[in-house]
């Protein structure tokens, strides 16, 4: 088992579901029940599962925790392009998704870590 806060990547990503939730607040409220509340659920998931995979008994379940944090990254880098496409909102969104591909590559390299470690 690991403590999830000592990760770069789990506090990396605390950050920024904080800085998601402030850039979400600005969309439509038609929007609430859909790309709102979709993009805040999977920012969520990437550290949730972080922490869940650190509570599990092997590193074996931990990575396969990290993928699943990595999917939600992708999910919300999805979501990231439709925002921008439907121009949901005025403020710039690039350093939200430079922070995001900074997490993706820090949740990959995390994964091969333990893989190589653990021989997953």
């Amino acid at each position: 088992m690991h403590d999830f806060k000592k990760f770069k990547v789990w506090q990396k990503a605390r950050t920024f579901t904080a800085d998601l939730y402030i850039l979400t607040k600005s969309f439509p409220d038609d929007e609430k029940f859909g790309v709102t509340s979709q993009i805040r659920r999977a920012t969520i998931s990437i550290t949730n599962n972080i922490a869940e995979g650190c509570g599990r008994n092997s590193d074996k379940q931990f990575v396969q925790f990290l993928h699943y944090s990595y999917g939600s990254a992708v999910e919300v880098e999805n979501l990231l392009i439709l925002v921008s496409d439907l121009k949901l909102s005025n403020d710039n969104i690039d350093h939200l998704y430079k922070n995001l591909i900074e997490i993706q590559k820090m949740l990959f390299a995390l994964i091969q870590k333990f893989k190589q470690q653990s021989h997953v």
